[in-house]
């Protein structure tokens, strides 16, 4: 066995690895970032500081929303798709089973 293959295996899983705990690093300082609130003169938080409670506002009206003007994909899109789907799989299936017919060593019958 080439041991290369079992090296290019390790690198790849650490390259992985290295990307998740990047992408860790990159999300952390965003995720655990808080404002403290400024205190007064008597060290209360002031009214208009950063941390200051603020009441809850009243909810918006309700809005009637109409299915129609909302839009959607309709049902002959989603066929077309589903239909230009099946056709690429079929042709890829076809150049594959194409394409190992032709590398593969037909089988000799023994007389």
């Amino acid at each position: 066995m080439n041991p290369m293959r079992n090296v290019r295996r390790v690198a790849g899983a650490l390259a992985g690895l290295a990307c998740a705990w990047l992408g860790l690093a990159v999300a952390a300082p965003a995720a655990f970032a808080v404002t403290h609130p400024t205190p007064g003169p008597a060290g209360y938080v002031t009214p208009g500081a950063p941390g200051f409670p603020v009441p809850p506002a009243e909810p918006p009206p309700a809005v009637q929303v109409h299915t129609v003007v909302v839009g959607g994909m309709p049902g002959w899109q989603i066929a077309l798709i589903a239909i230009g789907a099946a056709l690429f799989a079929a042709a890829v299936a076809v150049l594959a089973d194409r394409t190992w017919a032709g590398r593969h060593k037909p089988a000799t019958v023994a007389a």
